[in-house]
């Protein structure tokens, strides 16, 4: 493999295949394959044998993290994500070790897994965990969230993520500098245009972070004056949406805020973007779809609300599927079926000024409610409240993602 020494692929393909050849009774003369084939066959097996890889021994998950100070969020935050099996996998048997371009340590990273490796110690008895060491180091990364006052949640999350993807990308630094060009695919399909700019974006940010987390949204434009259509794709690791105004008793399901979240928007001259074919500010149309479905995605359901003069929380109870959560109908129209599962909730309670997050996760063994250092068992209808903030949702129905 690439940055192997001392290997010589051609002729372990070779000596590979003839094994092969030998023990499944071949003809001599059939074993003529081009140095293709046997360099495809050797890494079919090199990925075979990489999901045998190192089996690990973990405990239940279910212990609690300490409260060092207002960091109810953090705790909330971290225990989603700790039942995120791919990347708790990750983090434990440390492939990122060996994938990151940076020779530097990567210290968040590190801290993070042992705070990970700490919660799903075996024989964990009545063990809590202490967050310190990891939440100083990414508030030097960080410092926004220095001090002890009262943080988002969702925000917390965001950060994590991009600091984590920044330490172990697996490609170099490269310094961005000011706007750069949209790139014309006037001659292209939407869906060739969408893989050249996912596959530029990988260039650059490529990780264990984006291979779970990242997808891909698209924005369509429609001209009214012209009818020209135009499309921009962005990155997204969460997908924060809109709560529908209902009365509090009223309540609205997870459908209701994803159809207004990609309901079409009329934009007037004074905040829509340069037509392309008029070249001038004209009033348009604008609708926002799921163009490329991450393995997880996180749903941040936008409970807060800025004025000029304060910010308002919505109780608006949502309702959301626990299992088979289908987003094909926001993506392109030959998706088909995008199966999800719930698999952990970020909840916050209070007020905006007075307020508490707390966590459930779904384990092997059911579901279980997080409060820092308390952990209990929870049923499922007890999941469903005014409080959900943040849901997460493995997919279900999909194959290995595409690198592309």
């Amino acid at each position: 493999m690439p940055g192997d020494s001392g290997v010589n692929v051609e002729g372990s393909c070779e000596s590979l295949c003839r094994t092969l050849v030998s023990q499944n009774g071949l003809q001599r003369e059939t074993a003529d394959i081009s140095q293709s084939v046997l360099y495809t066959s050797l890494m079919g097996l090199l990925l075979v044998a990489d999901t045998e890889k190192e089996h690990l021994s973990l405990g239940s998950g279910r212990v609690g993290l300490r409260n060092i100070g207002n960091t109810c969020f953090l705790n909330a935050v971290v225990q989603c994500l700790s039942h995120t099996r791919s990347l708790r996998d990750y983090c434990l048997l440390m492939s990122y070790r060996d994938e990151k371009f940076s020779k530097e340590e990567a210290k968040l990273m590190a801290a993070f897994s042992q705070v990970l490796s700490g919660l799903w110690v075996e024989n964990e008895g009545d063990a809590v965990v202490n967050p310190q060491r990891f939440y100083s180091i990414f508030k030097e990364a960080v410092p926004h969230f220095c001090g002890y006052s009262q943080q988002d949640a969702q925000e917390f999350l965001r950060f994590l993520l991009d600091k984590l993807h920044t330490e172990i990308n697996r490609r170099p630094y490269v310094r961005r500098t000011g706007k750069e060009p949209q790139q014309k695919f006037a001659r292209f399909r939407i869906s060739e245009e969408a893989a050249a700019m996912w596959k530029k974006h990988l260039e650059r940010d490529d990780s264990g972070i984006v291979d779970m987390f990242s997808g891909q949204l698209r924005s369509s434009l429609h001209c009214s004056v012209c009818s020209h259509y135009s499309n921009t794709f962005d990155v997204f690791c969460d997908l924060s949406l809109p709560i529908p105004k209902r009365s509090s008793a009223g309540g609205v399901t997870l459908r209701d805020c994803l159809d207004l979240f990609s309901q079409e928007e009329k934009l007037d001259k004074e905040n829509s973007p340069m037509c392309e074919r008029c070249n001038r500010h004209t009033e348009c149309t604008k609708r926002l779809s799921i163009q490329r479905f991450p393995q997880v995605i996180v749903i941040h359901l936008n409970r807060f609300t800025t004025s000029r003069w304060s910010i308002s929380k919505s109780t608006v109870h949502v309702s959301f599927p626990l299992t088979d959560l289908d987003l094909g109908r926001y993506g392109p129209v030959d998706s088909g079926p995008v199966l999800y599962d719930l698999y952990a909730i970020c909840n916050h309670t209070g007020t905006v000024n007075m307020g508490h997050y707390t966590a459930c996760c779904s384990d092997k063994n059911g579901w279980c409610f997080y409060n820092d250092s308390s952990v209990s068992a929870v049923s499922e209808h007890q999941l469903q409240t005014n409080q959900a903030y943040v849901l997460f949702y493995q997919r279900s129905n999909s194959t290995t993602a595409v690198r592309k």
